[in-house]
């Protein structure tokens, strides 16, 4: 049905239209699934060093939930491939969220350490599953603009859901929030029975192996990965590298990071679909090191504000184009491959940043940490100089 709508749009010599009724429905568990995840991304780490889990338990926690996420993002295309979207996305969101009620009556460190595993791999089946069917749902002459509006559908509720699951932990507790973050990707499951089962798609299907192969969907996909190697560390370490006195500091700065990344993509969507997204990579790994750098100043509010914002639009821009890119040097056959390997970027490099940065830190002092973590992104220049639109490599 909206592959026939567009077509007719096209002949008719108009734009197609952006937002259709499955888009809509799809929104619902864009959202579900966004502040299910959200809401506890640090509330956890919390309850895992409150809960005396150790010196690293807030990296092992953060890890734990990004590495069952990397895992079962490389399976989620064949299980689609098998049982399409709806089936797929049920699963997914009973995964997410079903398993933080458990955090309710065990606070146990291996406890928490199952429910980030099997909750990550909730987390893969939604996004990639969910990924997929969205970009078979928007019009190929307007990806940059219809990626960015599902950036803020989903960055809405990061940007809500992030700091309030902080400030609720020191005004109700634990519980109340691990329940709010249940429900959350439960309900969603009501919207899921509207949405297409399978997406008609031509060409010979692309497997992930292949795309870990090609050179023009791993590039971007590097750059994406350096990205979210600060992410992962910024919303697992920033409530702990602050000082206790700067309190309401860390709320600031969770809110700021993701409003800053949702204006962000949305720039970069409709800035991409006139002159391309491949000019906007380099830029953007360039400013997401520079506010990485900008945090180390952890004992200046100013410095955290201004790095967490310099970082966030840094990031959001990179959202955008290299998923832009990814999606535009494939047939729609390839979208599941592009979905699982931009996802797998982003929460590899989420994983990795959290255990490496918090052994790093243990040794270092977060200062110095943060100021590595910026070097190190600074490593995918080389694909993302590749990239350039002058390029011929």
């Amino acid at each position: 049905m909206t592959t026939t709508i567009n077509s007719q749009a096209r002949a008719a010599g108009s734009r197609p239209p952006l937002v259709t009724r499955p888009l809509l429905l799809r929104f619902v568990s864009i959202i579900g699934a966004s502040t299910s995840f959200y809401l506890l991304l640090s509330v956890v780490p919390l309850y895992a060093e409150a809960s005396g889990g150790g010196g690293n338990a807030a990296g092992l926690a953060t890890g734990a939930l990004m590495l069952a996420t990397v895992a079962g993002e490389l399976a989620t295309p064949r299980f689609v491939a098998r049982f399409g979207y709806r089936l797929a996305l049920v699963a997914g969101l009973v995964l997410l969220g079903a398993p933080a009620l458990v955090l309710t009556v065990s606070g146990g460190m291996a406890w928490i350490v199952a429910v980030c595993l099997v909750r990550g791999l909730g987390f893969a089946v939604t996004v990639v599953a969910g990924g997929a069917l969205t970009a078979s749902l928007i019009p190929p002459e307007r990806r940059g603009e219809g990626l960015a509006l599902i950036g803020i559908v989903s960055g809405v509720p990061s940007l809500l859901a992030l700091p309030l699951g902080v400030w609720l932990v020191h005004h109700v507790g634990y519980a109340p929030v691990c329940i709010a973050g249940a429900l959350a990707a439960l309900a969603a499951i009501v919207s899921v029975p509207g949405l297409p089962g399978r997406e008609p798609a031509s060409g010979r299907p692309i497997g992930v192996l292949a795309g870990f192969r090609t050179a023009a969907l791993l590039r971007p996909a590097v750059v994406f990965a350096a990205t979210t190697l600060a992410a992962g560390i910024i919303v697992t370490f920033l409530p702990l590298a602050v000082p206790s006195a700067s309190g309401g500091l860390v709320a600031v700065a969770l809110f700021v990071q993701p409003a800053a990344s949702t204006v962000a993509r949305w720039l970069a969507g409709r800035h991409g679909d006139r002159h391309g997204p491949a000019g906007l990579v380099l830029p953007a790994l360039v400013v997401s090191a520079a506010g990485t750098l900008l945090i180390s100043l952890n004992s200046s509010p100013v410095a955290v504000v201004a790095g967490v914002a310099l970082f966030g639009i840094g990031f959001g821009v990179a959202q955008n184009a290299t998923l832009s890119l990814m999606y535009a040097r494939v047939p729609a056959s390839g979208y599941g491959t592009v979905s699982a390997l931009w996802n797998f970027a982003s929460d590899a490099g989420m994983g990795v940043g959290a255990l490496a940065f918090g052994a790093l830190a243990g040794g270092t002092g977060y200062p110095p940490a943060f100021a590595v973590t910026a070097a190190l992104m600074l490593t995918a220049l080389a694909p993302a100089w590749r990239d350039r639109p002058d390029s011929k490599g």
